[in-house]
């Protein structure tokens, strides 16, 4: 999911060198949500790693 925001992001970039706005904004969105469900997922994972080791009393 992380490659496909920095690809996103590329592709925003591109599109705002040669002018086209419009698509460059719509990838930077996509790229945007993609990142914010990409640190969820990994956060989400990240705890869920952490209450499973833990130690049982």
């Amino acid at each position: 999911m992380l490659y496909w925001a920095l690809v996103f992001f590329i592709v925003a970039i591109v599109a705002a060198v040669f002018g086209f706005t419009g698509i460059a904004a719509g990838a930077a969105s996509i790229a945007k949500i993609l990142f914010v469900i990409f640190l969820i997922v990994f956060l989400v994972s990240l705890i869920l790693g952490l209450v499973r080791r833990a130690p049982k009393t």
